[in-house]
């Protein structure tokens, strides 16, 4: 299903309209038609003076697309195809955009293939096109390899990547390869891990550089990270439509490295079908907030997470140094929300989000009990159809 759902995307328009109805406390998260237009009624409620739920900002809607408005439409280099785009990567200099026309569609599997190519930008360019710019659906930049790590490298600090859509080649959650290689009869843990890293994995975009913007972009299709934010601070993801990153035992929208005081902002986000759409390794240091996100639900996993000591194996309790997690919408009450699987190094805070859950428990956060003894801090929230805060 997935599959024709994916060929559609990459013919029609994907409109991602947000409507926030503040008539009656009710959750109504559904999809009209089909995923070319995901239109979600009631997003956020507001009780006694405050806001529980994701609510879009002045730059337009979450997930952006139509109504963005930090869009994108001519560049100092401006392409269409392969061709054009390889020559303007060689010229290309700090400060200035390269600009893909919104109708194309570049395919980089065979270069992958036989030179290992990467889409390398150095620090200060931008890589842009026109998602959501009168009907425009943006240029497709894609790869069917699955070795493909990443296609885009953001080789130093304050690139913006924004307005393409960039395809990968793993859409499925390949659950009888890890059932297979996760299995007594294979071995020991090395060798059940050799068997599953056996099948390559892929990473969208990588940056182990500061300040990487990504923004107005849809991802889908990476069987690592959409996002790989390896080390670097000051990252901010935005108005982006995330889904379908979801391999078993990996599949993540935003994911965290190793790197030295990682951290970034997470914000009016589009989420779904990702394993988990924001995941951290829980190294010391390593923070971000997530702010103003939809998370439609639809998970073989928690939809935000940060990996413990127990996960890496270092001998710590340490999940990350600062987590803050406010203002966003969960609306699948089978999927638990949050995941926080140690202890942070400062603390982790939860408020004024929406979950569609009927009450505060296991269901929605891992560690519970939440509180002082593991520093995760879940308060002023709202539960449930009706939106009942505790």
């Amino acid at each position: 299903m997935y599959n024709n759902m994916l060929q559609k995307k990459r013919i029609k328009f994907i409109s991602l309209t947000i409507f926030c109805v503040l008539i009656s406390y009710i959750f109504l998260f559904h999809a009209i038609g089909s995923a070319e237009n995901i239109r979600i009624e009631k997003t956020f409620i507001e009780k006694n003076g405050q806001t529980y739920g994701a609510k879009s900002d002045e730059n337009g809607p979450i997930g952006g697309g139509s109504g963005y408005k930090k869009i994108i439409t001519k560049g100092h280099y401006n392409v269409k195809d392969l061709d054009g785009l390889l020559v303007a990567l060689k010229s290309v200099k700090e400060g200035e955009i390269i600009f893909i026309d919104g109708h194309a569609e570049i395919d980089f599997t065979n270069l992958i293939i036989t030179e290992k190519f990467q889409i390398k930008l150095p620090a200060g360019v931008t890589l842009a096109s026109d998602r959501g710019y009168k009907g425009s659906e943006g240029a497709v930049i894609r790869s069917n390899n699955l070795a493909t790590s990443p296609l885009i490298n953001a080789l130093g600090s304050n690139i913006r990547i924004t307005g393409l859509r960039i395809i990968g080649p793993d859409p499925q959650p390949q659950l009888e390869h890890h059932k297979r290689c996760f299995n007594k009869q294979v071995g020991d843990r090395k060798a059940q891990s050799k068997c599953y890293y056996a099948l390559p994995n892929s990473d969208g975009i990588l940056t182990g550089h500061e300040a990487l913007e990504v923004d107005n972009c849809e991802l889908s299709g990476w069987s690592h990270a959409a996002i790989f934010l390896k080390d670097g601070n000051k990252h901010h993801i935005h108005h982006n439509y995330i889904h379908h990153n979801q391999r078993q035992g990996l599949g993540y929208g935003v994911s965290h490295g190793y790197g030295k005081n990682i951290s970034s902002l997470i914000e009016f986000n589009l989420f779904n079908y990702n394993r988990h759409s924001i995941a951290g390794t829980g190294v010391p240091g390593l923070s971000y907030e997530a702010r103003n996100n939809i998370e439609l639900g639809d998970s073989l996993s928690h939809n935000f997470d940060m990996h413990g000591g127990k996960d890496r194996r270092d001998g710590t309790s340490i999940a990350g140094k600062l987590i803050l997690i406010h203002h966003n919408t969960f609306t699948n009450p089978k999927v638990r929300a949050i995941g926080i699987r140690g202890v942070p190094e400062e603390k982790a805070e939860i408020y004024n989000n929406w979950f569609a859950q009927d009450k505060p428990d296991k269901d929605v956060l891992i560690p519970w009990p939440a509180g002082k003894e593991n520093k995760v801090f879940l308060y002023n929230n709202a539960f449930g159809r009706t939106g009942l805060t505790e």
